[in-house]
Protein backbone atom coordinates (compact mmCIF):
# COMPACT_ATOMS: atom_id res chain seq x y z
CA UNK A 1 0.00 0.00 0.00
CA UNK A 2 1.31 3.48 -0.82
CA UNK A 3 1.41 6.44 1.57
CA UNK A 4 -1.03 8.64 -0.41
CA UNK A 5 -4.68 8.57 0.63
CA UNK A 6 -7.23 7.87 -2.09
CA UNK A 7 -10.85 8.85 -2.49
CA UNK A 8 -13.43 6.20 -3.38
CA UNK A 9 -13.06 6.97 -7.11
CA UNK A 10 -9.41 6.11 -6.94
CA UNK A 11 -7.69 9.50 -7.27
CA UNK A 12 -5.63 11.18 -4.57
CA UNK A 13 -7.45 13.40 -2.08
CA UNK A 14 -6.69 17.10 -2.47
CA UNK A 15 -4.18 18.44 -0.01
CA UNK A 16 -5.65 20.65 2.70
CA UNK A 17 -4.94 24.32 2.09
CA UNK A 18 -2.05 25.62 4.09
CA UNK A 19 -2.51 28.55 6.45
CA UNK A 20 -0.53 30.77 4.03
CA UNK A 21 -2.85 29.84 1.14
CA UNK A 22 -5.90 30.68 3.24
CA UNK A 23 -4.47 34.04 4.32
CA UNK A 24 -3.47 34.88 0.75
CA UNK A 25 -6.95 33.95 -0.46
CA UNK A 26 -8.53 36.23 2.15
CA UNK A 27 -6.13 39.07 1.28
CA UNK A 28 -6.86 38.72 -2.46
CA UNK A 29 -10.58 38.86 -1.75
CA UNK A 30 -10.09 41.92 0.47
CA UNK A 31 -8.08 43.66 -2.26
CA UNK A 32 -10.83 42.98 -4.81
CA UNK A 33 -13.43 44.50 -2.47
CA UNK A 34 -11.23 47.55 -1.87
CA UNK A 35 -10.75 47.93 -5.65
CA UNK A 36 -14.53 47.88 -6.13
CA UNK A 37 -14.98 50.45 -3.35
CA UNK A 38 -12.30 52.62 -4.99
CA UNK A 39 -14.15 52.39 -8.30
CA UNK A 40 -17.39 53.46 -6.60
CA UNK A 41 -15.63 56.42 -4.95
CA UNK A 42 -14.28 57.46 -8.35
CA UNK A 43 -17.79 57.24 -9.84
CA UNK A 44 -19.02 59.49 -7.02
CA UNK A 45 -16.20 61.98 -7.70
CA UNK A 46 -17.08 61.99 -11.39
CA UNK A 47 -20.75 62.66 -10.65
CA UNK A 48 -19.83 65.52 -8.32
CA UNK A 49 -17.50 66.92 -10.98
CA UNK A 50 -20.17 66.80 -13.69
CA UNK A 51 -22.60 68.56 -11.35
CA UNK A 52 -19.97 71.17 -10.49
CA UNK A 53 -19.14 71.81 -14.17
CA UNK A 54 -22.84 72.19 -14.98
CA UNK A 55 -23.22 74.61 -12.07
CA UNK A 56 -20.17 76.62 -13.22
CA UNK A 57 -21.57 76.92 -16.74
CA UNK A 58 -25.02 77.92 -15.46
CA UNK A 59 -23.60 80.54 -13.07
CA UNK A 60 -21.36 81.98 -15.80
CA UNK A 61 -24.33 82.21 -18.17
CA UNK A 62 -26.36 84.04 -15.51
CA UNK A 63 -23.46 86.44 -14.76
CA UNK A 64 -22.91 87.01 -18.48
CA UNK A 65 -19.20 86.12 -18.46
CA UNK A 66 -19.62 82.78 -20.23
CA UNK A 67 -17.75 84.12 -23.28
CA UNK A 68 -14.75 85.29 -21.24
CA UNK A 69 -11.75 83.27 -22.48
CA UNK A 70 -10.47 82.67 -18.94
CA UNK A 71 -13.87 81.33 -17.90
CA UNK A 72 -13.96 79.03 -20.94
CA UNK A 73 -10.44 77.79 -20.11
CA UNK A 74 -11.76 77.05 -16.62
CA UNK A 75 -14.54 74.94 -18.15
CA UNK A 76 -12.02 73.09 -20.30
CA UNK A 77 -9.80 72.54 -17.26
CA UNK A 78 -12.69 71.01 -15.32
CA UNK A 79 -13.78 68.87 -18.30
CA UNK A 80 -10.25 67.52 -18.76
CA UNK A 81 -10.09 66.76 -15.05
CA UNK A 82 -13.30 64.76 -15.51
CA UNK A 83 -11.65 62.85 -18.37
CA UNK A 84 -8.73 62.08 -16.07
CA UNK A 85 -11.18 60.75 -13.48
CA UNK A 86 -12.75 58.52 -16.15
CA UNK A 87 -9.32 57.18 -17.16
CA UNK A 88 -8.41 56.47 -13.54
CA UNK A 89 -11.76 54.68 -13.13
CA UNK A 90 -11.06 52.57 -16.21
CA UNK A 91 -7.63 51.71 -14.81
CA UNK A 92 -9.15 50.59 -11.49
CA UNK A 93 -11.74 48.51 -13.37
CA UNK A 94 -8.99 46.96 -15.49
CA UNK A 95 -7.14 45.95 -12.32
CA UNK A 96 -10.35 44.58 -10.81
CA UNK A 97 -11.10 42.56 -13.93
CA UNK A 98 -7.48 41.42 -14.05
CA UNK A 99 -7.05 42.73 -17.59
CA UNK A 100 -3.81 42.22 -19.46
CA UNK A 101 -0.94 44.42 -18.37
CA UNK A 102 -0.74 46.17 -21.76
CA UNK A 103 -4.31 47.48 -21.44
CA UNK A 104 -3.55 48.87 -17.99
CA UNK A 105 -0.32 50.51 -19.20
CA UNK A 106 -2.19 52.01 -22.17
CA UNK A 107 -4.82 53.48 -19.80
CA UNK A 108 -2.10 54.95 -17.60
CA UNK A 109 -0.43 56.54 -20.66
CA UNK A 110 -3.75 58.02 -21.80
CA UNK A 111 -4.32 59.41 -18.31
CA UNK A 112 -0.88 61.02 -18.38
CA UNK A 113 -1.46 62.51 -21.82
CA UNK A 114 -4.78 64.04 -20.75
CA UNK A 115 -3.23 65.37 -17.53
CA UNK A 116 -0.35 67.00 -19.37
CA UNK A 117 -2.60 68.49 -22.07
CA UNK A 118 -4.68 69.92 -19.23
CA UNK A 119 -1.53 71.43 -17.70
CA UNK A 120 -0.53 72.91 -21.05
CA UNK A 121 -3.97 74.45 -21.60
CA UNK A 122 -4.12 76.10 -18.19
CA UNK A 123 -0.42 77.09 -18.17
CA UNK A 124 0.01 80.73 -17.15
CA UNK A 125 3.46 82.29 -16.87
CA UNK A 126 2.16 84.79 -14.31
CA UNK A 127 1.66 82.00 -11.78
CA UNK A 128 5.42 81.54 -11.43
CA UNK A 129 7.83 83.57 -9.34
CA UNK A 130 10.09 84.34 -12.29
CA UNK A 131 10.39 83.92 -16.03
CA UNK A 132 13.09 81.30 -15.41
CA UNK A 133 10.71 79.25 -13.21
CA UNK A 134 7.98 79.47 -15.88
CA UNK A 135 10.45 78.42 -18.60
CA UNK A 136 11.66 75.49 -16.49
CA UNK A 137 8.08 74.35 -15.89
CA UNK A 138 7.23 74.70 -19.59
CA UNK A 139 10.32 72.69 -20.56
CA UNK A 140 9.43 69.98 -18.03
CA UNK A 141 5.85 69.80 -19.33
CA UNK A 142 7.14 69.57 -22.90
CA UNK A 143 9.56 66.80 -21.98
CA UNK A 144 6.83 64.82 -20.22
CA UNK A 145 4.41 65.25 -23.14
CA UNK A 146 7.07 64.12 -25.63
CA UNK A 147 7.91 61.13 -23.42
CA UNK A 148 4.25 60.13 -23.17
CA UNK A 149 3.80 60.57 -26.91
CA UNK A 150 6.83 58.35 -27.52
CA UNK A 151 5.43 55.71 -25.15
CA UNK A 152 2.08 55.85 -26.91
CA UNK A 153 3.74 55.52 -30.31
CA UNK A 154 5.83 52.55 -29.18
CA UNK A 155 2.78 50.90 -27.61
CA UNK A 156 0.74 51.33 -30.78
CA UNK A 157 3.53 50.06 -33.05
CA UNK A 158 4.16 46.99 -30.92
CA UNK A 159 0.47 46.16 -30.46
CA UNK A 160 -0.01 42.61 -31.63
CA UNK A 161 3.72 41.91 -31.96
CA UNK A 162 4.38 41.19 -28.28
CA UNK A 163 2.80 38.41 -26.26
CA UNK A 164 0.00 39.58 -23.97
CA UNK A 165 0.88 39.31 -20.29
CA UNK A 166 -1.67 38.97 -17.58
Amino acid sequence: MDDEESDPVGGPLPMAKSFDDKVLGISETAIRYVEVVAALVIVLLFAIGVFDLSLQIFQSAVRGDITDPLVVVGFIDTALLLFIIVEVYQTVVAYTQESETRRIVRLVIYTGVIAMVRKAIIFRTGEYSSEQAALTAAAAYTLIILGLAALLLVERRTRGTLPESG
